[in-house]
């Protein structure tokens, strides 16, 4: 078959005036919210707006680790609703998304961190989600080539071994949501900048881009990194900080690394790919930045520390890094459903665990827009909690990326 044969995964459309829903963000969140409202919902005349290419944001920069052992109830519900959305999303996408459910080890370096995997492992048990917390000999067993010895420089008590956690392909995944949101009738424009909100009478009524104005009664913000700016677009104040999380990959080797490990301690996670590279990640940068440059500093740092968890990956080649922008909200949780401005919407704040969370958000925003109010499952998250004081803490689960 030539090139010229290959069917187009989805179609482009001529810019409507008027839609029904108008997604801002063409990530694997805005994707997915769309999916589902056209799926679920019979939605179908809406519009995702995207003003690069489609998975150009977070959902391409990210390390695309999937889990579900966070600390809070509300958040172990919600991100373990995802997880099951992704054992079967290439079934119902009909799209090989690489799920790899090879586990997810959160290491325990002092008696404070190994406490707090014990309390996470128990609000997970309660939330029917498999996790416990293992020893250091069970630690060596799943990665030998971890150094659990006592004069280890950050020896090893514990972890917390969460066996539904894995790894996915994140382009696949936008692309499947992109298809299927195609295949049930929703037009996804790329290259198309917002460029302003329309609002009357404290309710919206379209938006303003470089290609036009198109009408609209709703309006979703699903952005990353720039979800303050559009959101100010309509009026609204979002408590949200933009940091730079920065990632690097290595050159592919052998498999070997059999689960994903993260330290806290050390703020590094690292996982192998199918084709054999190890993929490494950090915490956010120090400062609030736009800036998607990656730095000497953030080598020297997340090299060193994976070299004290697995010394024998010194000779391994780092090939490149990269960098992506995360939305930090106050208690580390997102930031989703109606606002004050009727009509609009949003899945933002993700923090660096955005990616994980898309199925769901996407589900849950759908319903949220078609039945009028938040689901249950998301209703937690409302930007109301933070006037009345319901803040949903999970930065003892979150503050490192994965």
């Amino acid at each position: 078959m030539s090139d010229a044969e290959w069917p187009r995964t989805w179609r482009r459309h001529d810019l409507a005036d008027t839609y029904d829903v108008i997604i801002i963000g063409g990530g694997v969140h805005g994707l997915a919210t769309a999916y589902y409202l056209a799926a679920n919902h019979g939605i179908t005349n809406v519009a995702v707006l995207e003003k690069s290419y489609i998975g150009s944001g977070g959902s391409g920069r990210n390390t695309a680790i999937l889990r579900s052992n966070y600390l809070t109830p509300e958040g172990v519900r919600f991100y373990d609703r995802s997880v099951k959305l992704y054992e079967h999303l290439a079934a119902d996408l009909n799209f090989n998304v690489m799920f790899s459910q090879r586990g997810h080890m959160t290491l325990a370096h002092n008696d404070s961190s190994l406490r707090t995997m014990r309390w996470r492992a128990e609000v997970n048990k309660r939330q029917g989600v498999d996790s416990d917390v293992i020893g250091p000999d069970e630690v060596k067993d799943l990665v030998p080539h971890m150094d659990t010895s006592p004069y280890a420089r950050y020896p090893i008590l514990g972890a917390l071994y969460h066996p539904p956690g894995g790894i996915v392909r994140h382009d696949a995944v936008v692309w499947g949501y992109a298809r299927g949101a195609d295949t049930h009738g929703v037009h996804i424009h790329q290259k198309t900048t917002v460029t302003g909100i329309d609002v009357d009478g404290g309710k919206v009524t379209g938006v303003q881009t470089d290609r036009g104005r198109i009408s609209a009664p709703v309006v979703v913000n699903c952005t990353a990194g720039w979800s303050t700016l559009i959101s100010d677009m309509a009026g609204v104040e979002m408590p949200v900080q933009t940091f730079p999380l920065q990632a690097a990959v290595t050159e592919p080797v052998k498999p070997f690394l059999n689960t994903v490990v993260v330290s806290g301690t050390l703020h590094v996670y690292v996982s192998q790919t199918d084709r054999g590279e190890l993929v490494f990640g950090a915490s956010v940068d120090p400062f609030a930045s736009y800036s998607i440059r990656g730095s000497l500093e953030f080598t020297e740092g997340l090299g060193g520390h994976v070299l004290e968890l697995m010394p024998a990956l010194s000779k391994m080649r780092l090939l490149r890094q990269w960098a992506g922008l995360c939305d930090m909200t106050p208690d580390y949780s997102p930031i989703m459903g109606p606002t004050g401005v009727d009509g609009f919407y949003v899945d933002v704040g993700w923090g660096t665990y955005g990616f994980k969370a898309g199925p769901v958000s996407g589900e849950a925003m759908a319903a949220c827009i078609a039945d009028g109010r938040p689901p249950e499952i998301i209703s937690a998250f409302g930007i109301d909690r933070f006037t009345d004081g319901r803040l949903v803490g999970e930065k003892g689960a979150a503050a490192v990326g994965h």
